[in-house]
């Protein structure tokens, strides 16, 4: 039992193994993994270069991973098996064959790169321009200096901040629509994340932060994209995260939350996708406001 400000919490049986590059943590018929590497050498970068078909961010962790395993409620995966009384009894230990999911939940970097728009933006793909100077407008010369000249103009034919509409993937079983996923009905409290459960100071049981993917845009902001994972006794929470910041341009926020209550009835996994994103100059009139007040 573990005691918090709350009342006492129970812990429920669970296994965790460790080596230098992944954590394992079984619970309540789950197997949850999390691989974190070094980022990819030359070779894996150009393997997944060509699988994708644009180029890899600068930081690109291609063997990180967060995988989620659901054996079903009658599994006993995460209950530690019974240890005989002695040494005579060891063979009537009863060794189980390995079992294999029912339901397989992946997050990855390779699969984000493949939602990555591709190709000349239009309007509404949320792809993001960058402004030249004035001055290098007016420089041009040649047969089209006269023509009319965008403000805003693309770098790369593809969205160059590595903005990924991917809130992870199913692959067992892989012909599920939609990942097997179906709208929350709004009117069901189930159907939502008990965010007052989540801020509950519970004992973490399992915990991991990985880095997919990061680049500086050519100096010109931050593109980042990471999983955090915690396990408590009652629920897991997993927060699948990117964030951009194009200087003098915007801010974008695109978060995947996913949650699953170990004890509710019946068992549901709540996925949670939305996204967000202010002009620059919005966020230099707040800290401008807290500079003022701060003084």
């Amino acid at each position: 039992m573990a005691t918090g400000c709350n009342a006492a919490v129970a812990v429920p049986p669970h296994k965790r193994s460790d080596t230098e590059t992944t954590s394992t943590i079984e619970i309540s018929g789950w197997r949850l993994t999390s691989t974190s590497l070094p980022i990819s050498n030359g070779a894996e970068i150009d393997a997944c270069q060509a699988e994708v078909g644009i180029n890899l961010p600068e930081m690109f962790f291609g063997n990180n991973s967060l995988v989620l395993e659901w054996f079903g409620p009658d599994s006993d995966v995460g209950i530690p098996p019974t240890r005989p009384d002695s040494e005579e009894n060891k063979e009537d230990v009863d060794i189980k064959p390995e079992s294999k999911p029912l339901w397989r939940y992946e997050f990855r970097a390779q699969e984000a790169l493949k939602r990555v728009h591709r190709g000349p933006s239009e309007p509404g793909d949320g792809c993001v321009k960058v402004g030249y100077s004035e001055a290098w407008l007016k420089s041009r010369t040649g047969p089209a200096a006269e023509s009319p000249m965008p403000e805003m103009v693309e770098v790369k034919p593809y969205d160059w901040t590595y903005t990924p509409l991917y809130p992870g993937h199913t692959s067992v079983p892989n012909d599920l629509d939609n990942d097997g996923f179906v709208p929350a009905d709004p009117e069901n409290p189930q159907h939502a994340i008990p965010i007052s459960e989540l801020q509950r100071p519970d004992p973490i049981l399992f915990y991991a932060e990985i880095p997919l993917y990061e680049d500086e845009l050519h100096d010109n902001g931050l593109s980042i994209l990471t999983i955090r994972i915690r396990v408590m006794p009652g629920s897991l929470f997993i927060l699948f995260r990117f964030t951009l910041r194009v200087d003098d341009v915007l801010f974008r926020n695109f978060d995947t939350r996913v949650y699953h209550s170990f004890v509710r009835n019946p068992p549901l996994v709540v996925r949670d996708t939305r996204g967000w994103e202010t002009p620059y100059k919005h966020s230099d009139l707040c800290c401008q406001t807290l500079k003022i007040y701060r003084h």
